[in-house]
């Protein structure tokens, strides 16, 4: 069992949905199924698009990077919530934790990121369609994605290394079915000021990309409604709606679970864990299904497949 230096606690301790422990085999049902759904439905996307030359495009490569997202949050949290929820084991020792914590906020650094890439990249394909194709190449998508991936753990780095001079006493039950950071540190008996400030960095980083995404729709909604013709209008506003889908579903539970941890002073138990449960299960199950229902060539390739198999 790992021990942190200068610690009395061998042990963080972290829990399911409290009042339903008796209750935990058959919630396991919907989790296990929901993980399913999102390990196959992001990874039939990675298939798709590695496979059909007419995906390869970079709007697709975006896709395929948020699907990459989606697998490493579903990757990251699925040992720990299925060891509570299947066999109630909630021990995790300190080191695993923290390294669980820099998984997890490290793929959502880079969702956060992606996202952001991916609004930019709609922004351009509506401004400048004629040279949309020359503006992002093959090769600038892939450098892009490279830095995107490189600011994500570069950011989120300094969390396990900062959590592990903490000192951790007595306390060592944590909020959630999985580690996160700003839910460790509150455990410690030693001094986790610059864990709160860092941490509060890492959060207004993740927003300064909301921001821009909003900037990138306003500048986007601007150009839209320029174009004279209704139908191109509509057909430009169209093309849009799965990344709009994509950016609420991932930030509206990240916003409300973040304001919670910070501002509420007389919080749910029960009301935070579900939400930090939707936070890591909604993004990966409902991406894939938002962009096959709502893409028309991913749908067709969906449908194509499938048929494909029922003939054979």
């Amino acid at each position: 069992m790992s021990v942190l230096n200068n610690s009395e606690v061998q042990l963080f301790l972290l829990i399911g949905i409290p009042g339903l422990e008796h209750a935990h085999l058959w919630i396991s049902i919907p989790i296990c199924l929901m993980y399913l759904v999102a390990i196959l439905g992001n990874s039939a996307i990675l298939f798709f698009i590695k496979t059909e030359p007419s995906l390869h495009e970079p709007m697709y490569c975006f896709l395929a990077m948020l699907a990459i997202c989606d697998l490493g949050l579903s990757f990251s949290s699925l040992p720990t919530m299925m060891r509570i929820f299947l066999f109630n084991a909630m021990g995790i020792s300190p080191n695993a934790c923290f390294a669980q914590e820099f998984f997890i906020h490290g793929f959502t650094v880079m969702e956060s990121s992606v996202l952001l890439a991916m609004s930019l990249d709609r922004f351009l394909a509506i401004h400048n369609p004629l040279s949309y194709n020359s503006l992002l190449t093959s090769n600038k998508v892939a450098k892009t994605g490279l830095i995107l991936a490189t600011r994500s753990i570069l950011l989120v780095l300094p969390f396990p290394f900062t959590l592990r001079t903490l000192k951790y006493c007595q306390k060592n039950v944590l909020s959630h079915s999985y580690c996160l950071h700003q839910d460790t540190m509150k455990l410690a008996c030693s001094d986790n000021k610059i864990n709160v400030i860092y941490g509060f960095f890492v959060a207004l980083c993740t927003m300064l990309d909301l921001a821009l995404i909003v900037l990138s729709y306003t500048l986007i909604l601007k150009t839209a409604l320029s174009i004279a013709s209704l139908a191109e209008r509509l057909k430009a506003l169209n093309t849009c709606v799965s990344h709009i889908c994509a950016v609420l579903i991932f930030y509206i539970p990240i916003i409300t679970l973040a304001a919670i941890h910070r501002f509420a002073k007389h919080k749910s138990p029960l009301i935070v864990i579900l939400i930090a449960d939707i936070f890591l299960l909604l993004p990966p199950l409902m991406n894939p299904i938002v962009y096959c229902v709502k893409t028309r060539q991913i749908r067709e390739k969906v449908l194509g497949k499938l048929s494909n198999i029922y003939r054979t």
